[in-house]
C-alpha cells in the first residue's frame, strides 16, 4: 500500500469550508496546548495528527472488482480527532429514560479493559496501556500495562481517588479481587496466575504470591484466557480455558470443562448459569447450560437477524473483513465482527424489565447490545430487543466509542467501559496491504491512543443506592445478611468472602436460609455458600431436591455433585428419582447431572426421561448424551493423546490408586476428612509438588515420606515406600496421580523409575521433606537478574519484543533466519547454581491445515551441544549435546554448578524449501537449588 501526504493543506475539493476552517481551529489549538508542558490526553492526541492528509493508494495486488475492496472510498480524509467526555456524552443515543455519565476517564486512566469492585465497592480498573499503539502492534509486551484502584471517597458519583495497585505488567489478563486487598492477576504469554496484596494498606500491592500454574497458552493478545471469574459455584472459570479451578484447603484444584469458544467476557445470572462472549463471532459463545457439564449442540439459538447490528453512522467504514461489510450510505457494520465484555444485569436501580437481560459490547459497530433470553421447552434463544425499531440499547455516532466491558455496580446501576481507541483490531489483521490497513491511515486512526473512559447509565426517577459498602471490614454474620439484597452485586460479594473467610460459625445461620428464606435467591447463596464452607450436608441437599420450586431443585442437584464427587453416594437415588421431575429444566439438569457424576444405569435412565417428556431440550440433551457429538474448542487442545499402552498403563494405575491410596488421600486425592478441617494426608489434587519433577513422586513411591510437609503434619503420619514394586507398577501409580487429580502432568516412564532407583540406592527409610526437595531438580522461576543472550533474535510474532527472555515464556524467541552452525542462545544466572537439565518445546511452523497442504516446518536444533561456565569466558567440555528430532525436548545431564549455560547449534539446514529458524518457547531451567522466590 504506499501512502503520500497531500501537497495541499486544505482539505480535499468538495469539502465544506465550514469543516475546513473548523478543523483548522482545531489543529491550531492542539498546536498551542502542545506547546504547555504537560498538556491533556485528548490535546495530546490531536497535536499528533497530521494536518496535511495521507493520500492512500489501493495496494498492487488488490483486486478493485473483490469484495474487500470494490467501492472503497480512499480520498483523502480528515482525522477522526478525539473529543472530551462531555462532547462524547452528547453522541450516545439511548432509549427514552436513559442517561449516561462519565465516573472516571482520561488522564486518571488509560486504555481499561475490564472493571470488578472488591467488597467495599472499590473499583479495580485492567489498563491496558500497549493496546495497538500503533498498527503494527509496537510495544503491546512492555511492561507498563496496570491494575490500578479508585473510589468515589465524597459521594458524588464520580471515583476521584486512585492508586496503581499493581503496576508494570505486561499486558494483564484480568483482575479478579480476592479478599480483602488483594486481587488475582496474570500477564499475557505466562502460565502462573499470581495473587497480589496490599499488605500496608498504602492503596499499592507490595506482596505477590503464586496461586496456581499451568493456565495459560500461546497466540496473541486477543486469543490468550481472559476473564478470571468467580462463578455462584464458587469456581473460578476463565475465557478459551476448558477447565475451572478453585481454592481447597490443600491447594488449587482444577476440574475439565467444556469449550466454552469465548475470548473476552464471562457473567452469570441469578441461577449460576455462565454466559460467555465469543469474540470474534460477536455473538455469546456458549450459555445455554453450565459449561462443566460438557458441550452441547443447539440450532437456532439465535433468532432470525440477530447477527445484524445497528449502530449508528459513523461513515469510516474501519473494518477488518472489508467493503462486503460495510452498511450504505452510513459507513456501519452490517454484521457483527466482534464482542466484548457483557453483563447478565441484576441491579436493583434501572427498570425492573432490565433484570436478568443480557448486555454486551460490540466495539466495531460502537454499540451496547440489550439481549432478551427466551426459554422454551428447555432450550434459549437470544433475542436482540431493539430488532424490530433497527436499533440497539446503546450507540454512539463517535467512530472511537470502544464498548469493552459493562458491569453490574454495587450502586444499582451498570457501567460501561469505553476504551476510547483508534484501533480495536490486533495487529496481526492490520498489516500493511489489508483493507484494514488502509482505513487505519486514512484517518489516523493509530493516533488515538492512551484515552479511555467508564460510564454509568442511569434512569430518570432511579437514584443511585449511595449505600457505601463495607463487607471488608464486616463479620461473617453481617455478610450472611447481605445474601437478601435485591441488587445481585452485593449477594455475590457477601458469598465470596463468605467462602474465603472458611468460617463455620455461620453454618447455622446459612442453613437456616437455605431451608426457609422467603428469598429465593437468598437460599441459593445460602446453599452455595455451604458448599463453599465445606459444610453442605447430604439432608440439606435431599431436602432442596424437593423444593416446591423447581429453580431450588435444580440448585440442589448441582451443589449435591459436589457430595457425590467426593464419595458420598447416598445420593444416588435422588438424582435418579429427579430424572422423573415434571418440570422440563428439572428434568434436563437431572440428565446433565447424571451424565457427570456417571450414575449407575445412566442409559436407562436418559432413555426413561426421554420417553417421558418430549420436550425439545430433553430430546436434545438426551440424545447428545447417548451419541456424543465430536466437539472442538476454539483455540484449545483436548489434553494429551494416549496410546493404547499409556491408556492401559493408566488404567493400573487407576486401579492401585483405588485399593490403595484413596483410605488416606481420599477418592478425589483432596485428602480424607478427619474433621476440623484436617485431612489424613497432603492432599494429590491440584498438587504443585506433584506437577513438578517426575522424580519427586518416584522418590515418594520407593522410599516413602514421613515427618512435617511444609510446615504442616497430617495425622497418617508416614507414607511407606514401596522399593518392592517393579519400575513398571511405580509408573503406573505415579502417571495415574500425575496425570489425573486435576494435575495434568508428564507420563511417568518405567525407565525414569529405574534411573531414580539406581540413583537412590543408598537411601535408608523415608525421605524428610525438606531433604527430598533438596535432591529433586526444581524449576528455576527467571527473574529481573537474570541475562538472556542470544547471537540471533527476530519477533516470534507481529508485536512481539524480540527478545531471547521470551524463549521463557509462550511468546517464544526464534532467530528469525535459516539454522545455521555457530548459533547459540545463553543465560547467566546472578549466582552459581547446580543445573540439572532444561525442557523447551520447539513449535513447528505451519504451511496450511487442510489435506495436501505442505508439511510444517521444524524449528527444533538440528544438532546441539550445552556448556556451562562460572565466569562465561572458560567453557567446560559439553555437558550434553546430540540431535532434536521433534518439538518438544528435555535435556538432562550430571548435576553441574555454573552461572552459565550456553546452547549451540552445531547443525545446520541446508536444503529447506522454506527457512527454518531455530525457536524455543516455554524454556525451563532445572536445578537442585532452592527455587528463587517471587
Amino acid at each position: 500500500m504506499t501512502i503520500r501526504k497531500s501537497p495541499h493543506r486544505l482539505l480535499p475539493y468538495g469539502w465544506p469550508t465550514t469543516t475546513l476552517i473548523a478543523f483548522a481551529f482545531i489543529m491550531l489549538m492542539a498546536a498551542c496546548s502542545a506547546t504547555q508542558s504537560d498538556p491533556d490526553p485528548v490535546q495530546r492526541v490531536i497535536s499528533s495528527m497530521s494536518d496535511s492528509f495521507p493520500l492512500i493508494a489501493m495496494p498492487a495486488d488488490a483486486d478493485p472488482e473483490s469484495e474487500d475492496w470494490k467501492g472503497i472510498d480512499l480520498e483523502p480524509k480528515a482525522p477522526v480527532l478525539p473529543l472530551y467526555p462531555a462532547e462524547e456524552a452528547k453522541k450516545f443515543l439511548l432509549p427514552p429514560g436513559y442517561k449516561i455519565e462519565p465516573i472516571l476517564t482520561e488522564p486518571q486512566i488509560e486504555q481499561p479493559g475490564a472493571i470488578a469492585f472488591d467488597g467495599n465497592g472499590r473499583m479495580y480498573v485492567l489498563e491496558l496501556r500497549t493496546y495497538m499503539l500503533t498498527a503494527d502492534s509496537d510495544g503491546t509486551l512492555d511492561p507498563v500495562s496496570r491494575i490500578s484502584r479508585w473510589e468515589d471517597k465524597d459521594q458524588d458519583g464520580v471515583y476521584e481517588t486512585g492508586t496503581a495497585f499493581v503496576d508494570s505488567l505486561i499486558f494483564p489478563r484480568f483482575v479478579l479481587p480476592y479478599g480483602k486487598d488483594c486481587v488475582l492477576t496474570m500477564e499475557s504469554d505466562a502460565d502462573n496466575i499470581y495473587k497480589y496484596t496490599d499488605t500496608d494498606g498504602d492503596g499499592r500491592a507490595d506482596k505477590k504470591e503464586l496461586f496456581t500454574t499451568k493456565y495459560g497458552r500461546s497466540g496473541n493478545v486477543e486469543h490468550q484466557q481472559a476473564f478470571l471469574y468467580w462463578g455462584m459455584d464458587n469456581w473460578l472459570y476463565s475465557t478459551v480455558n476448558a477447565f475451572r479451578v478453585r481454592e481447597s484447603p490443600g491447594g488449587v484444584i482444577r476440574e475439565k470443562t467444556g469449550y466454552n469458544r469465548a475470548q473476552w467476557g464471562i457473567s452469570h445470572d441469578d441461577d449460576g448459569k455462565l454466559w460467555f462472549m465469543g469474540g470474534a463471532s460477536g455473538v455469546p459463545s456458549h450459555f445455554q447450560f453450565p459449561i462443566h457439564y460438557g458441550n452441547f449442540e443447539v440450532e437456532d439459538q439465535y433468532a432470525e437477524g440477530f447477527r445484524v447490528p445497528w449502530g449508528a453512522a459513523v461513515k469510516i467504514a474501519d473494518l477488518q473483513e472489508g467493503m462486503d461489510r460495510v452498511r450504505h450510505p452510513d459507513g456501519s457494520v452490517n454484521r457483527v465482527t466482534g464482542a466484548a465484555g457483557n453483563d447478565i444485569f441484576r441491579g436493583d436501580r434501572l427498570p425492573e424489565d432490565l433484570k436478568g437481560q443480557l448486555f454486551y459490547g460490540e466495539p466495531v459497530a460502537r454499540i451496547v447490545r440489550q439481549i432478551n433470553p427466551v426459554v422454551e421447552e428447555g432450550l434459549t434463544t437470544l433475542h436482540n430487543v431493539y430488532q424490530d425499531e433497527k436499533s440497539e440499547f446503546l450507540r454512539s455516532s463517535d467512530p472511537l466509542f470502544r464498548p469493552v466491558d459493562m458491569a453490574t455496580a454495587p450502586d444499582g446501576t451498570m457501567y460501561v467501559v469505553d476504551m476510547y481507541h483508534g484501533i480495536i483490531q490486533e495487529g496481526q489483521w492490520a498489516q500493511r496491504g489489508s483493507y484494514l490497513r488502509a482505513k487505519i491511515e486514512q484517518y489516523q486512526l493509530d493516533k488515538v491512543v492512551s484515552l479511555g473512559r467508564i460510564w454509568r447509565i442511569t434512569y430518570d426517577g432511579m437514584d443511585r443506592d449511595k449505600t457505601r459498602p463495607n463487607m471488608l471490614n464486616e463479620t461473617p454474620a453481617e455478610l450472611v445478611k447481605h445474601l437478601e439484597h435485591p441488587n445481585g452485586w452485593w449477594r455475590d460479594k457477601a458469598q465470596q468472602l463468605l467462602v474465603l473467610s472458611r468460617d463455620q460459625s455461620v453454618v447455622p445461620q446459612l442453613e437456616k436460609m437455605a431451608r426457609g428464606s422467603q428469598n429465593l435467591l437468598a437460599r441459593f447463596h445460602a446453599l452455595w455458600s455451604l458448599e463453599g464452607l465445606g459444610a453442605l450436608s447430604a439432608d440439606i441437599v435431599r431436602e432442596l431436591m424437593q423444593d416446591a420450586s423447581p429453580r431450588l431443585r435444580i440448585q440442589a442437584m448441582r451443589a449435591g455433585e459436589t457430595l457425590y464427587k467426593k464419595g458420598d453416594r447416598s445420593l444416588e437415588k435422588d438424582y435418579q428419582k429427579m430424572i422423573l421431575d415434571k418440570h422440563t429444566d428439572v428434568v434436563i439438569q437431572a440428565m446433565m447431572s447424571a451424565n457427570l457424576l456417571e450414575l449407575p444405569g445412566l442409559e436407562s435412565q436418559i432413555k426413561t426421561a426421554m420417553a417421558n417428556n418430549k420436550a425439545k431440550g430433553v430430546q436434545t440433551i438426551g440424545d447428545q448424551i447417548l451419541n456424543p457429538p465430536v466437539v472442538r474448542g476454539f483455540g484449545v487442545g483436548s489434553g494429551q493423546d494416549l496410546s493404547e499402552t499409556e491408556i492401559a498403563m493408566m488404567e493400573k494405575g487407576s486401579e492401585i490408586f483405588n485399593e490403595l491410596c484413596t483410605q488416606c488421600h481420599g477418592s478425589d486425592g483432596t485428602g480424607t476428612p478427619m474433621g476440623q478441617g484436617m485431612v489424613m494426608a497432603p492432599p494429590l489434587t491440584g498438587s504443585s509438588r506433584v506437577q513438578s519433577h517426575p522424580d519427586y513422586v518416584i522418590k515418594v513411591l520407593l522410599h516413602g515420606l514421613t515427618g512435617a510437609i511444609e510446615g504442616k503434619t497430617y495425622p497418617g503420619a508416614i507414607m511407606v515406600g514401596m522399593p518392592e514394586q517393579t519400575d513398571e507398577w511405580i509408573a503406573s501409580i505415579a502417571s495415574f496421580i500425575r496425570l489425573n487429580l486435576t494435575n495434568e502432568a508428564s507420563l511417568v516412564t518405567a525407565e525414569e523409575v529405574a534411573r531414580v532407583r539406581s540413583a537412590t540406592a543408598g537411601q535408608e527409610g523415608p525421605y524428610q521433606y525438606d531433604a527430598l526437595l533438596a535432591s529433586v531438580p526444581q524449576v528455576l522461576i527467571p527473574q529481573e537478574g537474570w541475562k538472556v543472550t542470544a547471537s540471533h533474535s527476530a519477533s516470534a510474532r507481529i508485536g512481539g519484543t524480540a527478545s531471547p527472555k521470551s524463549a521463557f515464556n509462550f511468546e517464544g524467541w526464534t532467530t528469525g533466519e535459516q539454522q545455521k552452525e555457530g548459533m547459540w542462545f545463553q543465560v547467566e544466572l546472578p549466582q552459581a547454581t547446580t543445573l540439572t537439565e532444561i525442557h523447551f518445546t520447539a513449535p513447528p511452523i505451519r504451511r496450511g491445515w487442510r489435506p495436501g497442504s505442505p508439511p510444517p516446518i521444524h524449528t527444533y536444533p538440528r544438532a546441539y551441544e550445552i556448556q556451562v561456565s562460572m565466569d562465561g569466558k572458560s567453557w567446560k567440555q559439553p555437558v550434553a549435546s546430540g540431535q532434536c528430532d521433534e518439538p518438544d525436548n528435555i535435556i538432562a545431564f550430571q548435576p553441574v554448578k555454573a552461572r552459565y549455560l550456553r546452547i549451540t547449534q552445531t547443525g545446520s539446514v541446508e536444503q529447506e524449501e522454506e527457512k527454518a529458524p531455530w525457536a524455543m518457547k516455554e524454556l525451563k531451567l532445572f536445578g537442585l537449588a532452592e527455587p528463587a522466590t517471587m
